[in-house]
């Protein structure tokens, strides 16, 4: 649980959040308004998050878009990302590499211009090169893991770096989560993770479910909420320019996620050993958040599970509201 004197830190600011409406985006917003700071949101999705934000309707690839909703913002948390399948990046790059490419470049140097006071960038896992445990001093050369997403992701950090470098910046935090789920995820089956894809599909009855793979590949599963409460604490107790993990700091088999979902919904399932399975590990190494910006997460997988399929259950066409950067 985040510190009340982390919150209360936030009271009364103005606070932008691109990708507000976003799976992270939405608790940091939730979070914040609760702390009474002036919170906007900008983003593509046509959904209301929170009745206390301001929401613009915007796209912040216009870089005169980003410098006018930057102006006059205490702390700017760029959280507006692009979320899709593996398949789905692998055949439209493109369509995910170019936008988030502009939208990065373009929001950080309007807080740079206007001069936010305190600024977060949420980066990616898949920034890291290959391994089974990510540690921020290691796995730092080679191409990123999540190659045109990963790209994109390193520029902007790399553009962070910049500014310490040529302007003495230090005001910028970067934050890599993992495999973030829970409400507000995208549960379009055409371009889903594996939570909301296994949800999806256990919805709609689906017998049996099937799970690529043998079940044996392990994951970093983070619930939404701990990590939002790791942005906000990078935000206030700074990162020096550089990244920290955001992960649960567990590794869960597939297997064992199809249990737990199991064990609460009723369903069949079969592991499908003629498809691939992907890397055997990925997990994450959160020592570091941890010791400097006392990131805590404690929301067990069941608990995030059972929130993510109730509020899923009540909020089935979101997705259909949400910006889709893979149609057409």
């Amino acid at each position: 649980m985040i510190k009340e004197e982390v919150l209360k830190s936030c009271a009364g600011k103005n606070v932008l959040i691109t990708g507000g409406t976003g799976l992270i985006g939405r608790q940091v917003v939730d979070l914040l308004c609760k702390a009474n700071a002036h919170v906007k949101i900008v983003s593509l999705d046509k959904v209301t998050v929170n009745e206390k934000a301001e929401h613009i309707f915007g796209d912040l690839t216009n870089f005169e878009l980003c410098k006018e909703v930057t102006k006059d913002m205490d702390f700017v948390f760029h959280m507006a990302g692009i979320k899709g399948s593996i398949e789905v990046t692998k055949t439209k790059p493109s369509s995910h590499f170019v936008p988030a490419l502009m939208f990065n470049t373009n929001m950080l140097e309007a807080t740079r211009i206007n001069k936010v006071q305190k600024v977060v960038y949420t980066s990616s896992i898949g920034a890291y090169a290959s391994a089974e445990v990510f540690k921020e001093s290691e796995n730092l050369e080679g191409p990123p893991m999540d190659f045109y997403a990963g790209w994109a992701k390193r520029m902007a950090e790399f553009q962070i770096e910049t500014y310490k470098t040529q302007y003495n910046l230090t005001n910028y935090s970067v934050v890599r989560p993992c495999n973030v789920y829970g409400p507000g995820d995208n549960f379009d089956p055409e371009n889903a993770m594996v939570i909301p894809s296994l949800m999806y599909r256990i919805f709609k009855k689906e017998n049996p479910v099937s799970v690529w793979g043998d079940g044996a590949a392990i994951r970093d599963f983070a619930y939404s909420r701990d990590v939002a409460e790791g942005v906000i604490l990078a935000l206030y107790h700074g990162t020096n320019s550089s990244f920290v993990n955001l992960g649960s700091g567990t590794g869960v088999s597939i297997k064992e996620l199809v249990e737990t979902l199991h064990s609460f919904l009723d369903f069949n399932y079969v592991f499908d050993t003629s498809k691939p399975a992907g890397f055997p590990k990925r997990v994450m190494d959160i020592s570091l958040a941890k010791k400097l910006i006392d990131y805590n997460p404690s929301t067990s997988l069941r608990e995030g599970l059972e929130n993510t399929w109730n509020w899923f259950v009540n909020n089935q066409g979101e997705y259909l509201k949400k910006q889709n950067y893979f149609k057409g």
